[in-house]
C-alpha cells in the first residue's frame, strides 16, 4: 500500500486471495473501507475479475476495466460475465493500431448486449507508450463521479456496500445460520466495523448460553 501525501491519495497493492473467489482478499477489503474514509481517492487492484471474482464492485465507487489486445471477442467477454461490472472501460496498448481497434469494437459490442442500468460504460483507448488517452480516460472516470453524486447515489451505494460488508463478514464467522440469525439482532453502532464487532459479541453471546463455550 502507498500513499501521495500531495493529493490525499492512497493505493492499495494486490494482496494474495488466498482462498477467497472473489478476486479480492478479505484484508484488501478491510484495508479499502479504512482507507476510503482517511483519503479521497483510493485505488484498488484485483487480482483477476470475472463470474466469481466480481468482490470490487461491492468496495469500490467506480470500476476501471482494463483491457488488453487480443484478450478476447465479444463472446468471450459476455461468457466471462465481465461486462456487468465495469463503470469505464480502458482498452490499452492503443498504440498497437487495428488490434487495439478490434479489441475496442469486442468490448463496445459485449457491452451493448450486457443489461445496464442508468449508467452506460464509456469505452475509452490509451496508450502509456505514447501518452494518448489518459485524459479521456481522467474525464471518463469524473462524470462517473459525478454522475454518482446526482440523487445521492454515492451514499446509496456506500449504504449497501456497508450492508453487504457486515453480512459477508457475520457470515464467515457464524454460517448462514448466524447471518440469519444476525438480521433479528438491534446494534446501536455507526460504521460498518462497528456493526460487525457488535454483532458479533450478540452472537457469541448466543452460543455460550446455548454450549457454554
Amino acid at each position: 500500500m502507498t500513499t501521495n501525501p500531495d493529493d490525499k491519495g492512497v493505493f492499495v497493492r494486490s494482496m494474495a486471495a488466498r482462498d477467497r473467489l472473489g478476486g479480492i482478499s478479505n484484508e484488501t477489503i478491510a484495508a479499502a473501507v479504512l482507507m476510503r474514509a482517511l483519503y479521497d481517492r483510493v485505488i484498488v487492484e484485483t487480482v483477476g475479475v470475472g463470474q466469481s471474482e466480481s468482490d470490487i464492485a461491492g468496495i469500490a465507487d467506480t470500476v476501471l476495466l482494463c483491457i488488453q489486445p487480443g484478450a478476447g471477442d465479444s463472446l468471450q467477454f459476455m461468457k466471462a460475465g465481465v461486462m456487468e461490472l465495469p463503470d469505464v472501460v480502458a482498452v490499452t496498448k492503443g498504440d498497437l493500431g487495428a488490434a487495439a481497434r478490434r479489441a475496442r469494437a469486442d468490448v463496445e459490442g459485449a457491452l451493448g448486449l450486457s443489461a445496464r442500468g442508468e449508467w452506460s460504460a464509456p469505452v475509452v483507448t490509451i496508450s502509456a507508450t505514447a501518452g494518448e488517452g489518459l485524459d479521456q480516460l481522467d474525464d471518463a472516470i469524473a462524470k462517473h463521479a459525478a454522475f454518482l453524486n446526482q440523487g445521492n447515489r454515492r451514499g446509496k451505494k456506500l449504504q449497501e456496500q456497508e450492508t453487504a460488508w457486515v453480512a459477508e463478514a457475520i457470515k464467515a464467522r457464524f454460517g448462514s445460520e448466524g447471518l440469519d440469525a444476525s438480521r433479528a439482532i438491534k446494534v446501536n453502532a455507526a460504521g460498518p466495523f462497528s456493526r460487525e464487532v457488535a454483532l458479533g459479541e450478540a452472537l457469541r453471546a448466543r452460543l455460550f448460553s446455548l454450549t457454554g463455550k
